[in-house]
This record gives C-alpha cells, structure tokens and sequence, in this order.
C-alpha cells in the first residue's frame, strides 16, 4: 500500500505584485532609452528639412500632445492596477494593460521632452501597439459581460468588467500617434488623414470625450447620482465637445475662445474628481484607516484624470502655436485668437516670410509686414 504525502506549497519569496511592478517599469525604462535611438536627431522624417520656426511649432504642438497622452496612460497604469488586482487577476491578460500602459508611459514622456523634430519610430509603434491593446481589452471586457446570466442588462453593465474602460488606453494611443504625424507635418499646411489637423484634433477630441462621458455616466448611474457633483462629468464634457465641434466649423480667423474655455473647465473637473473620490473613500466604512479595502471597493481615484487628459489633447496644441504667432510678431491681430483649431493656423501664418521695408514715417527705422 503505496502511502500518500501531502503536497508541498511553495510560497514565492516577493509578492507577485512586486514582480509586475518590476517587469513594468523595466519595460517603460527599454522604451525611454530605445525611442532616444530610433531617430536621426535634427532632421524630420523623410529627410525634409523646415525652417527652425517650423521645426519649434511642430515639435511644440507634438509635445503638447505627448502631456496628454501622458495623463491619460498614468490614468489607465494605476486604474486597470487596482482594479486588476481587485479581481486578482483571474486572467493572465489582466497583466497585459499594466505592463503596455507602462510603456506607453514612457514613450509619452519621452515624447514631452523631445524638442526635436522628426518621429519615432520606437515611439510611433508603441503607441499603435497601446491602441491596439485597448481595442482587444474592449474585446475582453465585453464577452465578460455578454457571457453572465442576462447577457447585456444594466445589472451586469454595473457590476461586472467596466466595457469601456480599456478603451482610455486607446485613447492615449491615439493620441501619441497623432503627436508624432505632427511632427513629421509639413509646418505650411499641417494635415491628419488628409484634413487639416486642427480640425481633425478638434473632432477626434469631441468624439473621445463623449466616450469617456458615456463610462462616466454609467458608473454614476449606478451610484444613483447620490451627490450632486456626480452630474457634471455627464454635463460639462457634452457641452465642451459641443464647442469643439462648432469651433471646427468656424472660418479661418474666428475667435476660438469658448473651445478653449470648454477644454479648460474639463481639465480642470478631471483633477477636481480626484478629490471628489477622495472624499468618497472617506466616507466608506473605516474611511482612509481602512485604505487598504477603500481603496479598491471605493471610487477610482485614478479614473477622473482621464477626462484632463483628453481635454489636454484638445488645448494645449493652441498654446504653443500661440507662442509662436505671438513671438513672430506681437502685434499680429490673430495672436489674440484662443482655441485648438487657430493655433495651427496661426502656426502656418507665423512662418510666412517677413520683410522690411522704410519706416515711411521717416523716422529711419524699418517697418515689417507679411506676404
């Protein structure tokens, strides 16, 4: 009679957490190094050279992007996290989001801090790959809710994996592509998908933020809009992307103050809704003593980001072509225009070449004016 030994349980030495955290932040440290290597430094893609205004506002309005899709990828790094390892990660592609959104991350910081023109390629791909992945998480997320008893009901919809979460890391995909067309754009006429890019990015924002409002909306549904402020990240985006869309309609020249405005006020609820979380975990049993369990079971404290990061990716290519209409010349009645849609305009106006010619008041100076 054969005797029967019980079998031995072998406790990893580090927690398996730490391991992913390892493995992620190694993964974000190749991509930093690799996308400093992936392109000749000074030149654009192609071989093309701009003038160095050119270069300046292209590679301005790229890195503005980059801060956008920055937000958005630490949003989705320490979301998907906690709400992982609140499933604890059941399934093994649960991994897949911490780890792309790591790089992602990094590629995005790198690109906020490459004043050089010309894409990455090691950037560019990682980006791709991110919104990719987000895609694929929908997918997941998706058969998750479909496969439960009831299929696509609201009770599922609230409690089971949130269907468009994963599609922030797209979102932050998407939008570091977009920097790095900028900066292999032609500085005279920038273009995305063969429109104009200002009005591309406006459109492309108001789609993202009606996105990130229906997820919004539906998680604060849920919670029965208890408080009040849980109405405004349904309200406010709607009449942001509102704006945007009209500003994309505007003629050249039109003031684009209100999209700015809207973009603003949006960034602005995102950082506030921190708070507000904040607040709701306070409020849960045990309150922050009890972190450890609130923190997971409470309000997602990374998930209102999201929202400043889109509205980011909506504003703040305005702000450095502003900069440079403004540093061109000063007086140039366009420079006061605000809004995601004049910026690159104004971009286009302020590489126009400038001559001088005699002061004709004949004070011995000279005059400038444009072509």
């Amino acid at each position: 009679m054969k005797r029967r030994v019980a079998p031995v349980r072998v406790e990893a030495a580090v927690h398996p957490v730490v391991v992913l955290a390892a493995v992620a932040a190694g993964a974000g440290l190749l991509t930093w190094f690799a996308a400093g290597r992936s392109k000749p430094l000074g030149h654009a893609a192609g071989g093309r050279s701009y003038s160095p205004r050119g270069r300046e506002v292209t590679a301005s309005a790229a890195q503005r992007l980059n801060h956008a899709s920055t937000m958005l990828a630490a949003s989705v790094l320490f979301d998907s996290g906690l709400e992982h390892y609140r499933g604890q990660f059941f399934n093994r592609a649960m991994y897949t989001p911490i780890v792309v959104s790591s790089v992602i991350l990094a590629a995005s910081l790198h690109g906020a801090g490459d004043t050089d023109p010309g894409s990455s390629r090691v950037r560019h791909g990682v980006q791709a790959l991110a919104g990719l992945t987000g895609l694929i998480g929908f997918g997941f997320h998706a058969y998750n809710v479909g496969k439960r008893e009831g299929g696509y009901s609201f009770q599922n919809l609230f409690y089971s994996a949130p269907i468009g979460a994963p599609m922030a890391l797209t979102l932050a995909g998407v939008l570091g592509v977009i920097a790095e067309r900028v900066r292999d754009a032609d500085p005279d006429e920038p273009r995305l998908g063969g429109l104009p890019a200002g009005r591309s990015l406006a459109v492309a924002t108001a789609g993202m933020l009606a996105g990130t409002t229906l997820e919004a909306g539906l998680l604060h549904f849920r919670g029965a809009f208890q408080n009040p402020a849980m109405f405004v990240p349904v309200t406010l985006p709607p009449l942001a992307a509102a704006l945007l869309v009209r500003a994309a309609t505007k003629p050249e020249g039109a003031s684009q103050s209100g999209a700015k405005w809207g973009m603003w006020a949006v960034s602005a609820m995102g950082v506030g809704g921190v708070a507000f979380h904040g607040y709701g975990v306070a409020r849960m049993m045990g309150g922050w003593s009890n972190w450890r369990q609130n923190l997971i079971d409470g309000p997602p404290l990374p998930a209102p980001p999201s929202f400043s990061g889109v509205a980011l990716g909506g504003s703040r290519p305005s702000n450095s072509s502003n900069a440079a209409a403004s540093a061109s010349d000063p007086k140039d009645h366009h420079a006061s225009e605000t809004g995601p849609l004049s910026g690159l305009r104004r971009a286009r106006e302020a590489r126009r070449p400038v001559l001088e010619r005699q002061d004709p008041r004949g004070f011995g100076g000279t005059a400038r004016h444009r072509t």
